[in-house]
């Protein structure tokens, strides 16, 4: 065989010398070696620290006991916007210790299955929860709360660290938490762990807890009293499973403010018994039919304040920032937005008309208009019989006080002069292939024929507004509404039109919403202001040592165009002066407006509205139940004209009042001249709006049918029917006068109500 050696064959090595010394390294190759040096001295370093870290803070184990925490605790000071003292949010009274022993199983297993399912298996560290939580500080690039163990919540609880969620502070949190479980035994973790939680509701403690929320159920009569077992110790699988589930988060599972949420978390806590063998099927399947406790039957902590269903509003929100103990334990001073002469204003107002138990319940929220500020709170006649806050937590239905909304929205598509049908209208419902009809009737059947947009939220017509709220969009004004403020879901069903929501609305987002209105369509809120961008309820925090720890800064967003805003307002300034809320007039000169709501039978009645300095919204209504006030004022139905426009004008005179002496007080210490009388207040004159212009009569998709205007015809108030349900307003007795109604209209209105 003979080899080619031709031109086309090219040597391995050229005309070079082949390599005699060694291979070239790799640069890859030598950076893992490089990796395989340093990564065991990086982790034998992180480990070193750790171990450091762990023997550094072995001598804070002695003042984590909770008794150590009973001699260190000092309450905290709430302070009114003026600087006079309120109350306190605790005291040490409000907390029993309970041994593990007095704990029962059922309570042990339902916060270890939903905190910790390993509680008794790790070291007071969860490997995976910490790398979870570092994992979400990154992806979010702020410091987040991850799962951890219940060493670790109990050392988070002790250091008072809640506003405090800083990488290096859950790794001080992860060795305490080592260090501790190797010192104390499970039980004795999981005993302090109990007795230092915070349950909500001003419950401090798990015993505290059950006394709260079970005290009063008929199976716990007289628990915790002398010569009967601790209430704790009486606790049902369900009521375990709902103190268990709260912890997470006591606002947003508050059995009292969010029972829907409460119940849903409840059940995923004996769900989670179920899977990890803590709980039988049986007894799973029993608990989970079990009702949540009534919310007139929780009994919080008593509360030593001078507005204790304020403080207790302001009591939860100091707890989600600073964590209960601090909050409550800490010294600290917390500056609130509350006045206490507004505060005793508002109290005289309601008791004026509705002086004991045997009339109707109210509730008032007064919100500064240029901060979001709550100046006054009235939740309800007894804090000590009732605690639960009518004006932060009663869901109850608006009525008509729902048409600025529409109006708000409207103005976009319509005119404030366009002519609508005021008869008897009927809708067909969409998506019900027919079936299904919204009809909708006004008060006593009586209609002008046709009315403004304008004149209908004047006299409160049903008739033009259902027809305009369907025309205009249901979900864009449900949208609108909860832009505006208000924080419960706002449903988009065509009875919304009239104030039939499938969940009610507070007096607080109500206050909050209308806001909006008269700020020019801007919302305001605070940095230190309730969930949600909701009112705001603290000013300032100040520590033990003096120094400010928070300060509410005041900010706002753009949520509805400013010319449409003034329209409304201007709009709304016709109820008081010559439609449903007359009783609500301050007098010649002075600025209000604002806008009734009465539901079907005089259940709820309001009247909410706005002058140049505050935002009022006033319910009156039975606290228990839907009760009909078809005779309470006077012998005839209580309606949004009615008891709450006079509560209204009552505050709003005496709270004008109080700032204008203090305006002149401020004037005299300057050295500057008293203003005159006329000067105190603002004026605001109408807005007539422009000729009337046609619309659809059937709302959207309908051939247009214009209808010409009936000068002096006005209209009341009416009743819809959506299939099965009902929802109705009922009318005020009339206020007759003169003067034309927005849009052309004259003479004496009809009556009606909304």
């Amino acid at each position: 065989m003979s080899v080619e050696t031709g031109s086309n064959i090219t040597p391995l090595f050229g005309d070079q010398e082949p390599p005699t010394g060694p291979p070239p390294v790799n640069p890859r190759m030598k950076k893992l070696r490089l990796l395989a040096i340093f990564l065991p001295l990086t982790l034998l370093a992180i480990v070193s620290t750790v171990f450091g870290m762990m023997m550094a803070v072995a001598s804070d184990l002695p003042d984590l006991e909770n008794r150590k925490e009973y001699q260190a605790a000092k309450n905290s000071v709430l302070l009114d916007s003026q600087g006079q003292e309120i109350g306190v949010l605790t005291n040490n009274q409000s907390r029993v210790l309970v041994s593990y022993d007095q704990i029962p199983r059922t309570m042990r297993n339902a916060i270890i299955a939903i905190e910790d399912r390993r509680f008794y298996e790790n070291s007071g560290i969860d490997v995976r929860g910490i790398a979870r939580a570092f994992s979400q500080d990154i992806l979010q690039r702020k410091a987040a709360q991850g799962g951890s163990t219940i060493a670790q919540q109990f050392v988070k609880n002790a250091l008072q660290a809640q506003g405090n969620r800083t990488v290096f502070q859950k790794l001080r949190e992860a060795a305490l938490a080592y260090h501790l479980t190797r010192k104390w035994p499970k039980k004795k973790i999981l005993e302090q762990y109990l007795n230092s939680i915070y349950f909500g509701n001003g419950a401090y403690g798990v015993e505290s807890a059950a006394r709260t929320y079970f005290g009063n159920q008929p199976d716990h009569q007289d628990c915790g009293t002398p010569h009967h077992p601790l209430c704790v110790s009486e606790l049902k699988p369900d009521e375990a499973a709902l103190l268990a589930g709260v912890v997470a988060n006591p606002s947003a599972y508050d059995p009292v403010a969010h029972s829907v949420a409460a119940q849903r978390r409840r059940d995923l806590v004996l769900k989670d018994m179920l899977d990890q063998g803590l709980l039988p099927r049986l007894q799973y399947h029993n608990a989970v039919q079990e009702a949540l406790p009534a919310a007139v039957d929780i009994k919080p902590a008593t509360v030593s304040s001078k507005a204790p269903y304020f403080t207790t509003w302001v009591r939860q929100q100091v707890v989600d920032r600073f964590g209960a103990r601090r909050a409550l334990e800490g010294g600290l001073k917390i500056r609130t937005t509350l006045d206490l002469d507004l505060q005793r204003a508002a109290e005289e107002a309601v008791h004026k008309y509705l002086p004991d138990s045997t009339w109707p319940s109210a509730a008032l929220v007064a919100i500064d208009n240029q901060t979001g500020a709550v100046r006054a709170m009235y939740g309800g006649r007894d804090y000590t019989e009732r605690p639960f806050n009518l004006a932060t937590q009663g869901q109850r239905q608006p009525g008509s006080s729902m048409k600025p909304f529409i109006l708000a929205e409207a103005l976009k598509k319509f005119s404030a002069g366009s002519v609508w049908p005021s008869h008897k209208r009927v809708f067909t419902v969409p998506h019900t292939n027919g079936k299904e009809k919204f009809v909708v009737n006004n008060f006593e059947s009586k209609y002008a024929g046709s009315q403004t947009l304008a004149g209908g939220l004047t006299y409160s017509d049903n008739a033009v507004f259902s027809a305009a709220g369907i025309a205009t969009g249901t979900k864009k004004i449900a949208n609108l509404a909860e832009r505006m403020g208000i924080r419960t879901p706002v449903s988009s069903n065509y009875a919304m039109t009239l104030g039939g929501l499938k969940e009610g609305v507070t007096p607080l987002d109500m206050a909050h919403a209308y806001e909006t209105l008269i700020t020019g369509g801007r919302r305001i809120y605070g940095t230190l202001g309730a969930g949600d961008e909701g009112p705001v309820g603290i000013e300032k925090v100040v520590g033990p040592n003096g120094k400010p720890i928070k300060v509410n800064k005041t900010q706002s967003k753009r949520v509805l165009p400013q010319r449409i805003a003034n329209e409304v307002v201007q709009i709304m300034t016709t109820v008081v002066t010559q439609g449903t809320g007359k009783r609500a007039a301050l007098g010649p000169g002075q600025f209000a407006a604002g806008k009734t709501g009465t539901t079907e039978n005089s259940g709820d009645a309001w009247f909410v509205g706005f002058n140049d300095r505050w935002t009022v919204a006033v319910w009156v209504g039975y606290a228990d139940k839907l009760k009909p006030m078809l005779t309470e004022f006077a012998g005839q139905p209580v309606e949004g004209g009615t008891y709450p426009a006079l509560i209204w004008h009552d505050f709003m005179v005496a709270a004008n009042a109080k700032a204008d002496e203090r305006n002149a007080k401020e004037r005299e210490r300057k050295g500057l001249p008293p203003k005159d009388e006329e000067q105190q207040t603002t004026t605001t004159a109408p807005v007539i709006p422009t000729k009337p212009a046609p619309v659809p009569e059937g709302g959207e998709g309908v051939p247009a049918q214009p209808q010409t205007t009936t000068p002096g015809a006005t209209s009341g108030n009416g009743t819809s029917q959506s299939g099965t349900g009902q929802t109705s307003t009922t009318p005020t007795q009339p206020s007759t006068g003169t003067g034309g109604g927005t849009g052309g209209a004259g003479g004496t209105p009809a009556p009606g109500e909304g």
